[in-house]
């Protein structure tokens, strides 16, 4: 650096300016924080400590991810604790999903080649398949955005939705596309299965108030059980739908984009664009995507109880005074920590081969 050059650094320095050069000089001096597990939660309701919480603030407190990082290209800063564990906050919605993970996937700070991703939020759950509280492992997601529509009141009477997959005419039209743009993502099977297996007696809370809320779903077995863990598809939407007729929708979309293997039980807003982030790190070798799992707990029911209106159901929860709120809060952090626990305290064996 001759002379003048470097005079002129130090002046930028002066007034505050760290040139650009510079920094990228810096960070690539600095070796990346070789990250273990992270956890993936997407809206939080005040601070991240000491208040009401959203999905954010219980992984914060009790996985004591103590350690502040700015991230000014992400939604909110990301927290990391002394043994591995990054913990970030997405926002609310596909987009801000995707454009979060993006960014702490590629910021030099972090190596994640060998973390493990665990999302984990609340959702609506299907009452044909789970209950209050309960928690789902995601085999596939799905994503409830990438469609056509026309509005109900102008379909034509031998449809059952205005919903039609992309690059088709009709709903459900055979075949299914073979190049799918985003709609189907399926996790590592073994992993799944490994994160079942190994969560699956985890008792989760129960209460009266559950049990009232519960027993609206008459003709529901599912419904009616006290929490449990299970393991099906989600299906990711940015509109907050609700109510029986979408909940058929939800279940065909997702037999047609699976072939019929798949069973949907429970809705969110954000897993495809987390996926399809995921998906193009992947590409570029930032991260592992068979290391990703997704659990979704029920916050409430995805329906009307039977005998009632839908628009009065949403109306309940507009406000997020959903059933079971809390319950599915703990529910996400107590069957996720299982996992992170296992991970970090087998960390030796994990980084190494995937557990199945």
């Amino acid at each position: 650096m001759n002379k003048f050059f470097r005079q002129f650094t130090l002046v930028l320095i002066a007034v505050g300016v760290y040139p650009a050069f510079l920094l990228a000089q810096a960070t690539a001096e600095t070796k990346p924080i070789r990250i273990k597990v992270v956890v993936v939660a997407m809206f939080e309701r005040g601070e991240d400590t000491g208040d009401t919480p959203g999905e954010y603030q219980l992984w914060v407190e009790r996985e004591h991810l103590d350690q502040i990082i700015l991230l000014p290209a992400s939604f909110h800063h990301v927290r990391l604790n002394k043994h591995g564990v990054l913990g970030i906050l997405t926002g609310v919605g596909t987009a801000k999903a995707a454009a979060s993970v993006m960014a702490v996937g590629l910021d030099p700070r972090f190596d994640l080649s060998k973390a493990y991703w665990l999302v984990a939020g609340i959702g609506g759950g299907d009452p044909a398949d789970v209950s209050l509280g309960s928690a789902v492992w995601a085999e596939r997601v799905l994503d409830g955005d990438l469609a056509y529509e026309i509005d109900a009141r102008q379909i034509p009477e031998n449809w059952h939705t205005g919903y039609v997959p992309l690059r088709k005419a009709t709903p459900y039209e055979q075949p299914v596309r073979d190049q799918l743009e985003g709609e189907l993502y399926t996790l590592n099977p073994q992993l799944v299965g490994w994160a079942f297996r190994l969560t699956k007696d985890t008792l989760l809370a129960d209460s009266d108030s559950l049990r009232t809320s519960r027993a609206r779903f008459t003709g529901f077995p599912n419904a009616l059980k006290p929490p449990f863990v299970t393991r099906g598809d989600t299906l990711s939407s940015s509109t907050f739908w609700h109510g029986s007729k979408l909940d058929e929708w939800a279940n065909a979309w997702t037999r047609y984009y699976t072939g019929g293997k798949g069973n949907y039980m429970i809705a969110a807003m954000e897993d495809s664009g987390t996926m399809q982030a995921l998906t193009f790190l992947s590409q570029a070798a930032r991260v592992d995507l068979q290391r990703v799992l997704v659990l979704r707990t029920v916050s409430n029911y995805d329906r009307e109880p039977p005998g009632a209106n839908a628009a009065d159901s949403l109306k309940t929860m507009v406000s997020g005074s959903y059933s079971a709120y809390f319950p599915a809060l703990e529910a996400a952090q107590i069957v996720g920590h299982k996992i992170v626990r296992d991970i970090v305290e087998h960390w030796a064996e994990r980084e190494s081969s995937l557990p199945h």
